[in-house]
Parts: structure tokens; C-alpha cells; sequence
């Protein structure tokens, strides 16, 4: 647990008003560095998603950061394993200069956990309903260690073939059970198109160890969803408990950030507040 920084929490009732949706992704970000420049100083926002999910979850938050000058990149989190998708995001924190704030959805949280170490710019973690582990534990672990998920009954396992030979075997939402354990609190003609777009989460990444994690030098932030059914709430009071994470609790599913994208956007603001 991070030393000086003791949880601090807020419980927000109710609905947050949502900002304007905006498309706008990875690919629809122009640049992190020419908007760096129109946003003087302030931190490059990098949003990684997480499985069952992908960027376009993001929308809505993106609008509200860009409006607020923040130079934002959602980039694709390959979704492979836990060790080569936090390379990976590594790889793209490699071609920023200046301040980045870290923020991740679900899984994506062992991705930035992981992403940030040996990035001295990272300057805040903010986990968004995600995972926040400690050295050898995976998602799979963490999320069973509590009870209330209801993910494992509604996933559908399909095999697919490895690079080197053999298979792996990606989890997929049932359809019919996305909208109760995902998004409950997201529109039924909504959740149909992501069920049908969702991006599965392989055996391999949700079970993969976590190394040795940024959030014991790096300050972090914790945006609960109380009404999650895929990470336990109590899940996620331990993980930000032991990180050490100013905390805000939220009524939500588990894609706070699609549901409540005003408080993802504050909670980013707040880390940014703190650490200029």
C-alpha cells in the first residue's frame, strides 16, 4: 500500500449527466502531440479498454476531455495476454513525450498496472471498474475471490489457433445474458450492438500473472461501481484499499465509463488536479 496516501471516498447517488458522445478512438485522435500543443501543459490521457469491450466505450469521456483540453489516445488493447498487452500499451506510452495520465477499464487495469513501469511521465493510474492487482495475481483470480460475478456463467469459450501451434481459447459475453451482467444500466438497443461487437477475452490473458505493480510508486485513483456483476464491488474495495487509491464510488454497471462518463471524466481531472 502506497505510504501518504490513504483511501478517500465519495459516494455519488443517482445518474450523472453524460456529455456529447464522440467518436473518436486511437484512430480518430489527429495526434497526442498536436493537441498536446493546443492543450499547453496538460497531460496526455491514454484510455485502455478492457475485455468484452473496446475503445468506442470510451466515446462519450473522450468528448468531455477533449472539451476540456486534454489531448486523448484509446488505442486497441490486443486482448492476447496479460504480459504481451501491457507490452504492447508500453510500446505506445514509448511514443509520447510529456505527462501521461494512465486510466483502464476491467482487464485493461492489469494492462496499465503493468504498461506504466519504467515510464517516469506517467504521472496517475486511474482504474475505471478495473483491475488493480498485486505481483502474481490475474483477473481470473481476483474476480473469483469475492463473490458476486455473475461473468463466468455467461461466457461461451471458442477455441482459436496460436501463432506457434495449438490453440487458446477466447471467452465470449452469451448475447442473450450481456446486457444483465455488462451494461444493465445502458439502453437494451445498445447493449444488442455490443454484444454483437464485443471483443472476447482469451483464457490466457484473464489468467496470466501481473508483475510487479506501478500503483506501489505511482499515485492512483479508483472509480467504484457499486452495481458491477462482473468484478465484485468487494473486489474492488480490496484492490483500492491496498493500492492506496483516492476513491469514488458510483452507481453503476460494470462499464462506468460508457454509463457514467462525466464521473470518468472528473475522476481523470482530479488525478490531473492533484499531480500538475
Amino acid at each position: 500500500m502506497n505510504p501518504g496516501h490513504p483511501p478517500r471516498r465519495r459516494v455519488l447517488g443517482g445518474a450523472l449527466a453524460a456529455g456529447a458522445a464522440s467518436p473518436v478512438g486511437a484512430a480518430g485522435t489527429a495526434s497526442a502531440t498536436s493537441a498536446g500543443k493546443a492543450a499547453g501543459t496538460k497531460p496526455t490521457v491514454v484510455l485502455v479498454h478492457g475485455a468484452f469491450a473496446d475503445a468506442s466505450g470510451f466515446n462519450a469521456a473522450i468528448g468531455l476531455l477533449h472539451k476540456s483540453g486534454f489531448p486523448v489516445i484509446a488505442p486497441a488493447n490486443p486482448l492476447r495476454d496479460s504480459a504481451g498487452d501491457a507490452a504492447y500499451i508500453s510500446s505506445v506510452l514509448d511514443t509520447l513525450t510529456g505527462p501521461v495520465i494512465l486510466a483502464a477499464h476491467s482487464y485493461g487495469g492489469i494492462v496499465i498496472t503493468n504498461a506504466a513501469r519504467g515510464h517516469a511521465n506517467v504521472k496517475a493510474l486511474v482504474y475505471l471498474g478495473a483491475f488493480a492487482p498485486d505481483e502474481g495475481e490475474s483477473a481470473l483470480q481476483l474476480a473469483q475471490q469475492f463473490p458476486g460475478s455473475e461473468l463466468g456463467a455467461a461466457l461461451v469459450p471458442r477455441p482459436y489457433p496460436l501463432p506457434g501451434g495449438g490453440e487458446g481459447t477466447d471467452g465470449y459475453i452469451a448475447a442473450e445474458k450481456f446486457q444483465a451482467v455488462f451494461a444493465a444500466d445502458l439502453p437494451a438497443a445498445e447493449t444488442r450492438l455490443m454484444a454483437v461487437t464485443q471483443r472476447p477475452g482469451s483464457v490466457e490473458g484473464l489468467s496470466g500473472p501481473s508483475g510487479a505493480p506501478a500503483w506501489r510508486t505511482i499515485p492512483s485513483w479508483y472509480l467504484i461501481p457499486t452495481q458491477d456483476k462482473v468484478i465484485p464491488p468487494a473486489a474492488h474495495r480490496f484492490m483500492s484499499k491496498r493500492a492506496g487509491s483516492k476513491v469514488t464510488e458510483i452507481r453503476s454497471s460494470h462499464v462506468v465509463m460508457t454509463s457514467h462518463p462525466q464521473a470518468t471524466a472528473d475522476i481523470i481531472k482530479s488525478a490531473y488536479a492533484a499531480t500538475r
